[in-house]
């Protein structure tokens, strides 16, 4: 397992930004590869996002050694979500299957972690969002099906897509985490528009489903200065409370979002109009 550290930059501190030096703060490649274990340690609320994806081997991990406790989800909770074929999770003994859009809530405490690919044809990509917790809440599987849907957008509009909340109060509760997935519709291609603010969580996003000439075009920044992030298939995004969160895509996608901070009102969010961006 590697981790590597973030420590976060304001809204002044991007001014002066070239590409490399953003995409360096704000986005996360390379998450999914085969038989490795990559994670990122961000300072923005201590949200820990990667990727495992076993391919001829078991991985196993778990251990806290980078954050400085006995193991790493000893004062933490975690949500896996499989982007990729079948794969089995395995926590303290305790195996849970997952399939292609299914997510894991893993409560505080969990010791010994380890993922495995039915097939190493079309392995399983588990994506993971890891935040402070407070409470020891049950380990759970949510399955696609499971998940709550809310349609959203217009096709005229090129923003029609469905959001899925799968650990959220209203289906999986958790201490501080949220996530959920969000497929863009047939002819669609932008997702969070019309864009909004919420200063009391951020954000992490990772998209797939893109093809390997596909790429995203991710808007982020203070809506009035905004800056962009040219995003391929299994790519992070990392947005601060400060910044906007959008994007358009060159072909069909799908995104995971995971949020932390204050509170879990999906709702408590600041409008932004397009007039105000620049």
């Amino acid at each position: 397992m590697t981790m590597k550290v973030l420590y976060g930059a304001g809204p002044q501190d991007i001014k002066g930004y070239d590409t490399e030096r953003l995409r360096a703060e704000f986005l996360v490649e390379g998450m999914f590869q085969p038989d490795e274990v990559r994670l990122v340690y961000t300072h923005v609320d201590r949200l820990i996002l990667g990727g495992a994806m076993p391919s001829t081997k078991t991985l196993t991990f778990g251990g806290g050694e980078e954050i400085g406790t006995p193991f790493l989800l000893s004062a933490r909770e975690m949500g896996i979500a499989n982007l990729g074929g079948t794969g089995t999770i395995t926590v303290d003994g305790q195996s849970f299957t997952l399939e292609n859009r299914d997510v894991l809530y893993v409560g505080r405490g969990a010791q010994e972690i380890s993922a495995s690919s039915a097939s190493s044809d079309t392995p399983a990509r588990f994506y993971m969002n890891s935040v402070p917790a407070g409470a020891d809440i049950p380990h759970r599987l949510i399955t696609q099906a499971e998940s709550k849907p809310l349609d959203l957008g217009e096709a005229r509009r090129s923003n029609k897509r469905r959001l899925r909340m799968y650990i959220h109060p209203q289906v999986a509760p958790s201490c501080l985490l949220l996530m959920g997935i969000t497929d863009l519709a047939e002819g669609s291609i932008w997702n969070t528009m019309p864009p909004h603010l919420h200063e009391r969580r951020m954000e992490a996003y990772c998209y797939f489903d893109l093809s390997p000439e596909d790429r995203v075009i991710h808007l982020m920044g203070r809506p009035e200065e905004t800056r962009h992030l040219v995003v391929a298939d299994g790519d992070g995004v990392l947005s601060p409370a400060w910044s906007i969160h959008m994007g358009a895509g060159t072909g069909p996608y799908a995104f995971v979002w995971g949020m932390t901070g204050e509170n879990q009102e999906y709702n408590d969010v600041a409008p932004v109009a397009l007039s105000e961006l620049r």
